[in-house]
């Protein structure tokens, strides 16, 4: 696929399409469904579907540009066909009701439901057979599940800071509410976590303060509480506690496709013992399971200063034959 993937980059530096080419629609669903946002930075390589995980949409994530420059920007101009989508409840999609109940909101299942109404989406539109997903933190269970299900539609599988089944920790009571509150402060703390005592932080606080004002404009009611904060589902919340307390939500022996565990050496979500679990337990990936623990790195790190480590690792996997 290597050849490939230079041939279409090359095309595009023929054509003069410009990397910040991007498109965005709403895909309506049957009776009941949600209606999901869908960003795509056309290109033509494979189709590589983004996937995020469980406190910010897609453009805080694969989509945010830092220093004038995205994740997706980077996929696209190494020849990818990019897209990314909201989950039910984040960013442009629709916000459940039940998000204002009692009952945890946004479940893996329901998540491996909308990836499928996404992937059948790519394939309508591209005329591809198979997607390759790339998936970060929680988004990983619903991916994993999402490509266990449907082998045949899948080329190829990153895990980017993939959470991996723990016996230790016992279960915590599952929330009371279907959706959280997430203030600027609270992802502050989130990406200092597990950055050793004495490193910088791994994200600019002059980088960090436009990425929140970004993150809370996505809630348009975060403004009305104090402080002010974004409302996130919380069936993540459960998903995580259940594979932290022994029950992982799907098998990933059923898994096919060749596939990339990826995390950064500060990570506490993914520990070198939860990749070496997963690496195993994903025995029938194609040609193996590749993991790559990269340097100064913490679980944001597609938004963090070494983030160019990232995207190189993760862009050659991609295009390998």
């Amino acid at each position: 696929m290597t050849k490939t993937i230079v041939a279409c980059a090359a095309i595009l530096g023929a054509l003069g399409v410009p990397a910040t080419a991007a498109e965005t629609i709403r895909l309506p669903g049957a009776v009941g469904e949600p209606t999901l946002a869908i960003s795509h930075e056309p290109g033509p390589g494979p189709s590589v579907l983004f996937v995020h995980g469980a406190t910010f949409p897609q453009a805080l994530s694969i989509g945010y540009r830092l220093a004038g420059r995205s994740w997706m920007d980077d996929l696209r101009a190494r020849g990818f066909d990019v897209w990314a989508f909201d989950f039910a409840g984040y960013g442009d999609s629709d916000r459940p009701a039940a998000m204002t109940g009692t009952a945890p909101v946004g479940r893996m299942a329901e998540a491996v439901d909308q990836i499928s109404r996404v992937t059948h989406h790519i394939r309508a539109v591209s005329k591809k057979d198979r997607v390759s997903v790339l998936a970060h933190s929680w988004g990983t269970l619903p991916a994993g599940a999402f490509a266990a299900q449907y082998p045949e539609w899948i080329e190829r599988l990153v895990l980017f800071g993939p959470p991996a089944l723990r016996e230790a920790t016992p279960p915590a009571a599952a929330p009371a509410t279907g959706a959280s509150l997430v203030s600027a402060e609270d992802q502050w703390t989130s990406f200092q976590s597990g950055v050793p005592a004495g490193e910088p932080s791994p994200i600019d606080r002059d980088l960090f303060v436009p990425w929140a004002e970004a993150y809370l404009a996505s809630d348009a009611a975060s403004g009305t509480r104090n402080p002010p904060a974004v409302l996130v589902p919380t069936g993540p919340q459960v998903d995580l506690g259940e594979v932290w307390s022994g029950r992982f939500p799907y098998d990933p022996g059923k898994i096919r496709a060749s596939t990339l565990v990826v995390y950064g050496e500060w990570d506490p979500i993914t520990r070198d013992a939860d990749a070496g679990w997963l690496k195993e337990a994903l025995a029938n990936a194609a040609g193996g399971v590749r993991v790559a623990k990269l340097p100064r790195g913490a679980h944001r790190m597609h938004l963090e200063t070494n983030r160019q480590v990232l995207f190189d690792a993760v862009g050659a996997f991609l295009a390998e034959d």
